[in-house]
């Protein structure tokens, strides 16, 4: 797997998931800006490297800055905290090298139709990919992106998700090439909710460090903004957890455009073609979208991969 991420919050824990879980092998990742700025993307990276041990020789790469809109990021520090992280703050320079942005070249070239791409941020950096390298992109496996909402509220407009918000343009140039895409859009991961007593269970086993903090933190604002929440959403872990769980998911696939203009609350609106008749008549591309999970199986695997141990139903 190459991830490409914006590590905050639900990106930490996407990290430390796919760390823990034995049938994940990370290739690479690529720090994007979204969360938080492509630089404490970078420290963020380096520090969970670090603290979970990971395998030495994983490329971090050097991605986006800024979107293909020219415009200047905006982060969200109410959500993940000044530095991604939530509470916890950096005081130590992480000094290790980090890769050129064509080393992702290689690696599609390395692991040829056996790479899955996740990319859990905003969608530039591979998008990039697309516009430089078309006929390259055509090895990798599969694509799974977390992005989008078809048909509920968004979470940074009430059409738009942040992801397909924050660089429109880039979401539907990769899915104008990209073939073999699985989204993962609010439909399915705002159900993805990790209680406190799950929390507390995943904090007891001592594998998943920091977890705790960072999930309090999260719950906290999720919970501000509506009290009628149990806990808080992982977007991102289970994004991640699709590339090995197909059966906790519900799909259906369909044509996919993205409102690409700047200015105007549509923007960033996640549109999917469900009119069968339409899509017969025009032959367009389609992409499997998540619009439901099986949450029971949500709980059992999140829980037994963080722990270690298979996980007890009553902690719901």
């Amino acid at each position: 797997m190459l991830l490409f991420g914006d590590i905050g919050i639900d990106d930490t824990a996407a990290l430390i998931y796919a760390r823990l879980h034995r049938e994940i092998e990370i290739v690479g990742l690529v720090a994007d800006y979204g969360n938080v700025s492509r630089e404490v993307a970078v420290a963020n990276i380096l520090y969970l490297m670090k603290l979970f041990n990971f395998p030495k020789g994983i490329p971090v790469i050097l991605g986006a800055e800024v979107p293909l809109t020219g415009e200047q990021p905006t982060y969200f520090p109410e959500i993940h905290g000044e530095h991604g992280l939530g509470p916890i703050i950096l005081n130590e320079d992480y000094d290790l090298k980090t890769e050129n942005f064509l080393e992702i070249v290689n690696i599609i070239k390395k692991y040829k139709d056996e790479l899955i791409i996740v990319n859990i941020g905003r969608l530039t950096s591979l998008a990039t990919m697309f516009i430089f390298y078309k006929e390259l992109m055509k090895n990798v496996k599969e694509f799974y992106i977390m992005g989008g909402a078809f048909g509920v509220p968004g979470n940074i407009t009430t059409v738009a998700e942040a992801n397909f918000h924050g660089d429109p343009f880039a979401v539907n140039i990769v899915l104008t090439y990209a073939t073999n895409v699985t989204i993962i859009p609010l439909n399915a991961t705002q159900k993805a909710i990790v209680t406190p007593g799950m929390v507390d269970y995943i904090d007891h086993f001592g594998k998943a460090k920091i977890f705790k903090p960072l999930m309090e933190y999260c719950t906290r604002f999720y919970q501000e903004r509506d009290p009628t929440l149990l806990g808080s959403p992982l977007h991102d872990a289970l994004t991640l957890m699709a590339i090995i769980n197909p059966d906790m998911f519900t799909y259906e696939s369909y044509p996919v455009t993205v409102v690409d203009k700047l200015d105007g609350p549509e923007r960033g609106q996640s549109i999917a073609e469900t009119r069968p008749y339409e899509n017969i008549k025009n032959g367009q591309k389609t992409h499997r979208i998540a619009f439901d999970i099986n949450y029971e199986k949500f709980f059992h695997d999140f829980l037994s991969v963080m722990t270690g141990h298979q996980a007890n139903s009553e902690l719901k």
